[in-house]
């Protein structure tokens, strides 16, 4: 059996994530602790207790869910042994997960950036007020014309059917009563900070090539699926060049899945916060298995189906 390894993108943060993993485990209580330390300031208090509004922010957001979803690869790793995946993939700063999980960066310098990336992107949110609208059951057709038509860009290409829209907060409006008159089964505008993988974010995106002109990329020991293409990594200085087209452009994940799924993977487990991922996987590839590591009770359980 072929298995992958997904990881959560901004969204999925919720109050408590990783303590009862942090109080099990040493392995992840000393990651919570490293990354206090990288830090200067508490993100292990502020994923256990909150507040959710302080949580929320994406410059304390991205490196939370990071820690979180590190220590719930970490603790897979202790309980099951070494899982050799065929591939690993996450969504948005899900991606920087991914490529810590495969070696292409240190623990260290993937906090530093995601603080980066997140306080960037903070920045441009509140340069100019945007939003992002999710629509589910419309066309590519007619969502391309939702596009034209009311000034807005694609952020997210989820599954089959499910399509982010992202832009200046007026003409995600827009957006959400055009894509309802065209015939989209829903459509749910999302409570986020501003308009993600959007040209709004050009400047986050140029002061992250900046940052990252002075970290240390290697190239992965398995394939690390980008979302800017849907394939996977190349060099060091192509993960650098993708990482940053990632933050103004569409997040490729139905193509991150099919290339996957065209290498035989099967087994998909999920780490981190929430189980969005996990969802959109099986509407991508239904045969698909997906399991998760969020807390105690989900480690237990996906450890006895991967010895299974």
């Amino acid at each position: 059996m072929k298995r992958a390894l997904v990881f959560a993108g901004q969204g999925a943060q919720a109050v408590g994530m990783g303590k009862d993993l942090a109080d099990a485990h040493p392995v992840c209580r000393e990651l919570f602790d490293r990354a206090d330390s990288v830090l200067g300031f508490s993100i292990s208090r502020l994923c256990f207790e909150g507040p959710i509004e302080e949580l929320t922010r994406s410059n304390n957001c991205q490196p939370a869910i990071f820690v979180a979803s590190a220590a719930c690869h970490a603790a897979l790793e202790k309980e099951a042994g070494p899982l050799s995946p065929a591939g690993v993939a996450g969504l948005s700063l899900g991606e920087w997960t991914a490529l810590y999980a495969a070696g292409a960066l240190s623990f260290e310098d993937t906090l530093r950036v995601l603080e980066a990336r997140g306080r960037f992107m903070q920045e441009a949110c509140e340069e100019k007020q945007g939003g992002m609208v999710s629509v589910i059951g419309l066309g590519d057709d007619k969502i391309r014309q939702v596009c034209a038509t009311a000034g807005v860009e694609i952020a997210n290409l989820n599954s089959p059917g499910q399509t982010v829209l992202s832009g200046e907060k007026s003409a995600v409006d827009a957006a959400d009563r055009l894509a309802k008159e065209a015939g989209a089964k829903m459509t749910v505008v999302l409570k986020v900070a501003g308009a993600f993988h959007s040209s709004l974010m050009a400047s986050a995106a140029r002061k992250l090539e900046a940052f990252l002109a002075g970290v240390q990329v290697s190239a992965p020991r398995v394939p690390v699926l980008a979302n800017a293409t849907g394939a996977p990594h190349g060099s060091a200085a192509d993960i650098r060049r993708d990482m940053v087209r990632q933050v103004t452009g569409s997040v490729r994940w139905i193509s991150c899945i099919e290339w996957l799924k065209n290498i035989g993977v099967t087994q998909y487990v999920e780490c981190g916060p929430g189980k969005v991922l996990s969802g959109l996987i099986k509407r991508i590839d239904p045969a698909a298995v997906a399991v998760g590591v969020q807390d105690a009770p989900t480690l237990a359980k996906t450890v006895e189906t991967i010895r299974a």
